[in-house]
């Protein structure tokens, strides 16, 4: 018998809260339709056990209780098992909320893009300040062994998503977090399958804010008019403004270049000093002011925050470098919404002058409704060769939607067509930018592969 059985254990977030579940000497199993690593060779790791699928005799001996993971729903096998059965059973939200974060000071990041680099690089920073935090990132980051830990200081570090919790609680996650200290990182319209519109985000955001206390802090972006929007509906707790564009006026300013590799950090018109670091992208670089805005309220030297970011080593699948050969270099990055699909491009176009060449996995619930496709190819535009992954399930022409690229976009009907274009374009100089919230079968190391090098 486990203390605790995860359903959908696989995911970053619930393999998380399971490492987490672990560490506090729980005993813990788990069930999920694709089990496999990198999540499945750190939990096994852990001395989690792990069973493939939903069988309710995976429920068997009853378990203490169950966390059903947001992508199960009714009709699940395993799901009317534990309602037939009256297991006691939570989100993997509330749980968090109610078994791990009272008592801390609770560092909670949201936003439509760059939640998981974020939170990232608060647990880093608080880490290398002596802070020894909880987190929990939804992402495998390369300054930790693991995506999540209980910690033993006073703050923990949650990557606040504004995804429904579960089946039975159609709140956002973060809703759950109520965090003393917040990030507001952006908000766009995504998540088409459970939002309307973008007020619908709005709103829920707005729950959010109604969380956190007037003690506490909103870490919000300058110029963003959602934001500003959520904010006029009420807020109660004292706001400090980010942003990495010298034209817009913020409370922490990053002046950099147009890599993003060396920021200068001004807090309300006081210079803390310059750091190099080893990130690329304007985008990263306002993550990093937010973080560092969000360690200074926790208690910590924002100056001595900034330094320490040239150690930082970034996330797994965040423009990450998986190797070169033939003059090729080959990246991989999570982007997956048409905003971070062009900030993306931005970032990969710094320090080369050679060609861009971009292969995409429209993946994404809201990129398979549709939601996104008259947005694809202005997003597209700066890249010099788009191969587009169109396979036969997706709902709407990807060729008719990147007709304004012209010459530049081609479209393949599987994964190994789209190597193979690829293959026939790429040329010495070269930088490939595989793009996809999935698996996208393992195309960026079949492509090293391809290129004549193997890549683990």
């Amino acid at each position: 018998m486990s203390d605790l059985h995860i359903l959908g254990i696989c995911g970053t977030f619930m393999g998380g809260l399971a490492a987490i579940a672990r560490e506090q000497g729980l005993s813990v199993s788990g069930s999920d339709s694709g089990v496999f690593p990198p999540m499945s060779t750190q939990l096994e790791a852990l001395d989690i056990q792990l069973q493939q699928g939903y069988d309710p005799a995976h429920l068997q001996p009853r378990p203490g209780e169950v966390l059903i993971g947001n992508a199960l729903s009714r009709g699940n096998p395993a799901v009317e098992a534990v309602l037939d059965q009256g297991l006691s059973y939570r989100s993997g939200p509330q749980w968090l909320a109610e078994t791990v974060l009272p008592g801390r000071c609770t560092i909670g990041v949201a936003g439509t893009h760059g939640k998981t680099t974020t939170t990232a690089i608060v647990a880093y920073l608080l880490e290398q300040l002596g802070g020894q935090p909880g987190f929990l990132i939804g992402g495998v980051a390369h300054d930790f062994p693991h995506s999540a830990r209980l910690g033993q200081g006073r703050c923990f570090v949650v990557e606040a998503d504004e995804y429904d919790s579960a089946f039975f609680d159609k709140r956002s996650k973060f809703v759950h977090y109520r965090p003393q200290i917040a990030i507001l990182n952006n908000l766009e319209f995504d998540h088409a399958d459970i939002f309307a519109d973008l007020a619908a985000i709005e709103r829920q955001f707005h729950h959010l804010v109604r969380t956190i206390p007037g003690s506490g802090r909103i870490i919000v972006k300058a110029d963003d008019a959602a934001l500003r929007r959520v904010l006029a509906q009420g807020c109660w707790t004292p706001i400090e403004t980010f942003s990495a564009d010298p034209a817009v006026p913020a409370d922490w300013l990053a002046v950099t270049g147009d890599d993003g590799a060396e920021i200068e950090l001004v807090l309300r018109g006081q210079s803390l000093g310059t750091a190099k670091w080893q990130m690329r992208g304007r985008h990263n670089v306002a993550n990093a002011t937010a973080a560092i805005a969000a360690v200074a309220a926790a208690g910590f030297d924002p100056a001595q925050a900034l330094q320490a970011l040239s150690g930082f080593r970034g996330v797994r699948r965040r423009l990450e470098h998986l190797g070169e050969f033939a003059q090729v270099e080959v990246l991989e990055d999570f982007a997956h919404h048409p905003t971070a699909i062009a900030v993306t491009i931005d970032a990969a176009r710094a320090g080369t002058s050679g060609r861009l060449l971009v292969a995409l996995e429209p993946r994404s619930n809201s990129m398979r409704a549709g939601a996104h496709r008259n947005q694809l190819a202005p997003a597209l535009a700066k890249a010099d060769a788009v191969f587009v992954l169109e396979r036969a399930d997706l709902p709407w022409d990807a060729a008719g939607a990147l007709s304004a690229l012209g010459e530049r976009a081609q479209t393949a009907s599987s994964v190994e067509q789209l190597l193979e274009q690829l293959g026939a374009s790429c040329q010495p100089g070269d930088r490939v930018v595989f793009m996809s919230n999935g698996s996208f079968d393992n195309a960026p190391r079949r492509f090293l592969t391809q290129l004549g090098q193997s890549c683990d």
